[in-house]
């Protein structure tokens, strides 16, 4: 199993302790002092994912919890009529992001906010948050990084006029800890609150074929 190349500095600092005490010849406190590296290269783990060869599947693009699946709030969601999918990840689970649909990258958007709890209903619109448009064939879906109340780092890899594929890596929660997917009116739910979902192999929604493609904001 590889690991993403951000947690590289990361996993280095916690294992300096250990290497300290193997440095002055404690070989048993270097040994209970690797644990903490361990967790936290356990933490950036990047395993391999199989993607669905299904058209119009929308994927879940991280590991987790679904905490929310139904219309989206208009408070909350980009300009336009949408239906939303919210995955929470624990630190126990995959932090690799992964693109839910294919298509073009159009719009990639840093936004400043808040660091609320990621669980609570109104942090996806307030908290600070990395926001990604994609075209898929003429069709608009929108998916953001969240970030928490403890986790405020996020890395996003794409920039507009990237060609993506559904589930390429394009990014990684630092300790980040909520996903946000907005699809068209139109498309077919098939997440549903509570579901456990793998990031780039777990379908969250389909895409109807016509109409409902959600408004870009000018």
């Amino acid at each position: 199993m590889s690991i993403d190349r951000a947690g590289v500095p990361f996993i280095g600092l916690a294992f300096v302790p250990s290497l300290a005490c193997l440095a002055a010849g404690l070989p048993l406190p270097a040994l209970l002092l690797c644990i903490p590296g361990l967790l936290v290269a356990l933490f950036f783990r990047d395993p391999p994912r199989e993607p669905p060869c299904e058209p119009g599947a929308v994927v879940a693009p991280a590991d987790g919890r679904v905490l929310f699946a139904g219309a989206a709030e208009a408070s909350g969601a980009p300009p336009g009529a949408w239906l939303q999918v919210s995955i929470f990840l624990s630190p126990l689970d995959v932090h690799v992001n992964r693109v839910p649909i294919g298509g073009r990258v159009t719009r990639v958007e840093r936004v400043r906010g808040t660091f609320l709890p990621a669980y609570r209903p109104g942090a996806g619109a307030s908290n600070e948050r990395s926001e990604i448009w994609v075209d898929h064939g003429g069709r608009t879906v929108v998916f953001r990084q969240v970030v928490g109340a403890l986790a405020r780092r996020v890395v996003c890899r794409v920039t507009p006029g990237t060609d993506v594929r559904t589930g390429q890596r394009f990014g990684i929660m630092k300790f980040g800890s909520r996903m946000d997917v907005f699809v068209p009116a139109d498309a077919t739910l098939v997440a549903a609150r509570g579901d456990r979902v793998r990031g780039g192999e777990t379908v969250v929604a389909r895409l109807g074929s016509a109409g409902g493609r959600g408004t870009p904001a000018s």
